[in-house]
């Protein structure tokens, strides 16, 4: 068997716990190297773990074969950009950047390189939806999808207050949670066009509830709820119709107690694939660009500011 592949990690922010914790269950890969801007947060990996302040320097001298990118959303771009140009594989929080001509630049510099560039769309490995969607199977194509993604962000960001910065953020819930339900949508109607969209966004302008209606192929339709100002807890559902009138429901929390427990399992997915991407080679970006035009769509039929 190969040797693990060296893994560093940029930003411990409210994320970073889960991919720590993936990597104990994901033998294929070994994190060697963490970083962040502040010191503090270093000091509980520093015995186990290089640990930097400088993504660059981390580059340079960890030895590294891949890097996971996660931190603010408006830094993306940068860190991954710096990464593919010291040919190290890159798997970026979602969204892949918060400017649509960035994200074609950088999925163009990967492509050329060679270099993989993956996003992490961590409910692509959710038990609940794979369930549902391997039911779904014997039930004809897909006629409708409806995603719910509802949540106070407040309680979700812990010190991570970038999420409501606009400038850093992309926007709110479109640009942040729009990427996560809309590549859910996907999952079950790969090809999408934005029909309509309606964003409401609070005093200092960051969207806090939308609604996107998309269209599929042979007729089929979708519609993505997001609220960023829910306060019945959390709803992460999703609800597809197949053409033989089956209707199956999944809730993506289901079964997983505790506050975004179903992140743990869900991080091992992306790592595990992650890996995968690596040593199977052709992932340069599509996945989080075709996202991303799909956010940039909602806001300009909401006639709202957005990524460019």
């Amino acid at each position: 068997m190969s040797a693990p592949l060296r893994v560093g990690l940029v930003g411990l922010g409210v994320i970073a716990p889960y991919y720590v914790a993936a990597f104990d269950r994901v033998d294929a890969a070994e994190l060697v190297a963490v970083c962040d801007l502040r010191a503090e947060r270093l000091r509980g990996l520093a015995d186990t773990h290089a640990c930097y302040t400088d993504h660059r320097a981390m580059l340079a001298e960890a030895g590294l074969d891949a890097l996971i990118v996660n931190v603010p959303n408006d830094a993306h771009v940068e860190i991954c950009a710096d990464a593919v140009t010291a040919n190290i594989a890159a798997c970026v929080e979602k969204p892949l950047a918060i400017e649509v001509g960035a994200a074609r630049e950088l999925c163009a510099a990967a492509r050329a390189a060679g270099v993989t560039l993956f996003t992490a769309f961590h409910r692509r490995y959710n038990d609940n939806v794979l369930n549902l969607r391997a039911r779904g199977a014997a039930h004809g194509s897909v006629r409708s999808v409806v995603v719910h993604y509802d949540e106070l962000i407040e309680e979700h960001v812990g010190e991570d207050r970038w999420y409501l910065d606009m400038e850093r953020c992309g926007g709110g819930c479109v640009a942040d949670n729009g990427p996560n339900a809309l590549d859910t949508v996907r999952m079950f109607l790969p090809d999408l066009a934005v029909q309509d969209a309606s964003i409401e966004r609070d005093g200092a302008g960051v969207d806090r509830k939308a609604d996107i209606t998309l269209a599929g192929t042979d007729g089929a339709t979708a519609r993505v709820l997001l609220d960023w100002s829910y306060r019945h807890g959390e709803r992460k559902t999703v609800e597809v119709e197949y053409g033989d009138g089956t209707v199956l429901f999944a809730d993506m929390l289901g079964g997983h107690q505790g506050f975004k427990s179903s992140l743990w399992h869900e991080y091992v997915g992306i790592l595990d694939d992650f890996v995968h991407a690596i040593h199977t080679g052709g992932t340069h970006g599509e996945d989080g660009l075709i996202a991303l035009e799909l956010v940039a769509d909602s806001y300009a039929r909401a006639g709202q500011d957005g990524p460019r």
